[in-house]
């Protein structure tokens, strides 16, 4: 059987490199990157050829060499604001495309991708790999099995690092589309619209604040946010979106969940698999992760399906990442707004 070749679209992402050197790992697998648009890199971010050096992987300067190479696949890891024509330059080259989320920051751009995938008989998928964890597919398990009875509400939060610390895109309000509600209510909302057999949300209040990093002037964009999503199905859920984690801390930050139904309550921490220690030598608290790569279960499942053809079982699909990205339109509009937004 012969390789298959994957391509990779931009290095802006803080993922580009994790996935890149993931994809480079497997087996049968060979991997050709490209990143000529790091015109609005921060200086000193390692961009472009000498971030493919450090990773290990091929290199080409251009998007068009990477798809005269022929790929099968590829994954967009370019600013948010940029999904839109890397997503529709894969669709016109017959290619089935893996975007970093969120799938845009507009709905119209999200409609347009999902549409040009569509009408070119690609696959488009959303990368939310929490979708893959063992504490989240034991939650789904027990919703479905009706260990839960009836679920009424949900505590979500995706707290984390604030990114522009690493990529300065993150804080840009045109590149991203905003902060971290942007950044951050897409995990859980997609959690929800996965574990609910995709009930719409029916409104979505929201509040934001730059109270986090308000002293910093490279961060114009809200730093913290709380949402209220109100579903068909009748239940309320609650996400916390914040960049909440102190730079310094040993993890990045983390994803948690409380399903709350009529019968019983459901807790998980996404990624909570660590055994916790104190440092003599640095005088600082220390965490060991182990358990799954949630990443590398996405992309085989991206990569490979389930062998017949069908969708990649577990991966977000282009429709789904449209929904997320419409809940984060309405709460940005509830946040300007002062008011609760409703979805049709």
């Amino acid at each position: 059987m012969k390789d298959l070749k994957v391509g990779v679209l931009s290095f802006a992402h803080v993922h580009a490199g994790g996935f890149a050197r993931l994809l480079a790992s497997m087996d049968g697998v060979r991997v050709l990157a490209a990143d000529p648009d790091t015109d609005l890199a921060a200086p000193g971010e390692v961009r472009g050829k000498d971030f493919a050096a450090q990773l290990g992987v091929d290199y080409v300067d251009t998007y068009e060499e990477l798809f005269a190479w022929g790929p099968d696949k590829v994954v967009v890891c370019s600013e948010n604001a940029r999904h839109r024509p890397l997503v529709e330059l894969a669709a016109s080259h017959g290619v089935d495309v893996l975007c970093e989320k969120p799938l845009a920051t507009t709905v119209e751009d999200g409609e347009a991708m999902v549409e040009a995938c569509r009408a070119a008989g690609v696959r488009l998928a959303v990368a939310h790999p929490v979708r893959f964890s063992p504490a989240y597919l034991a939650v789904r398990a027990a919703v479905r099995a009706g260990t839960a009875g009836e679920v009424l509400t949900v505590s979500g939060a995706n707290n984390g690092y604030m990114p522009g610390a690493r990529r300065r895109w993150f804080t840009d309000p045109e590149l991203a589309g905003g902060g971290a509600l942007m950044d951050h209510t897409v995990h859980i909302a997609d959690l929800l619209d996965d574990l609910f057999d995709a009930s719409p949300v029916t409104s979505v209040y929201a509040q934001t604040n730059n109270v986090l990093y308000a002293d910093d002037e490279d961060v114009p964009v809200e730093t913290a946010g709380l949402l209220t999503l109100t579903y068909a199905n009748g239940a309320v859920a609650t996400i916390d979106c914040s960049w909440s984690q102190p730079q310094h801390h040993p993890a990045w930050g983390g994803l948690a969940m409380q399903v709350i139904g009529d019968r019983a309550t459901i807790e998980m921490d996404a990624f909570d698999q660590k055994l916790h220690g104190f440092s003599e030598a640095s005088r600082s608290g220390i965490e060991l992760a182990y358990g799954v790569d949630l990443d590398a279960l996405m992309l085989r499942a991206f990569l490979y399906g389930t062998g017949d053809g069908t969708a990649p079982v577990g991966v977000t699909d282009g429709a789904a990442g449209l929904r997320t990205l419409r809940i984060v339109a309405a709460a940005y509009e509830s946040a300007r707004e002062g008011r609760a937004v409703t979805l049709g």
